[in-house]
């Protein structure tokens, strides 16, 4: 399986912007779909979005289009997730999943990083 590592949260206020990394290591990376979820306390783990292994489609949840940016560099093997106009209810550990191209199940999770968007 591929190992994940995300990184880039920390606090931010509201109305921010925040790019979170998630460095990808052990597998060929362009073999694997991408995912960015994120669980806030109390909350189940929520999808924000896909990003296909041959880095030509991007899909989102509607509830998470307009703020949310997924992009990835195969070079790098590494995918980001860009949040803009952050707001308090983005607060949650966001986690970036891997699932090898033409399958449906994230076998492949980092160890989440944390985002806090203050008032």
């Amino acid at each position: 399986q591929v190992q994940l590592v995300e990184s880039g949260g920390g606090l931010v206020q509201a109305g921010g912007s925040l790019r979170l990394s998630c460095a990808a290591s052990g597998r060929t990376f362009s073999l694997y779909d991408m995912g960015w979820f994120r669980q806030a306390p109390g909350k189940e783990r929520e999808l924000i979005g896909i990003t296909a292994w041959s880095g030509t489609k991007t899909y989102y949840v509607d509830s998470m289009k307009g703020r949310f940016t997924i992009s990835r560099d195969i070079p790098k093997s590494t995918v980001y997730l860009q949040i803009g106009s952050l707001k308090p209810e983005d607060t949650a550990i966001y986690y970036c999943a891997a699932r090898p191209r033409y399958t449906t199940d994230f076998r492949s999770w980092g160890q989440g990083t944390q985002v806090t968007v203050s008032s």
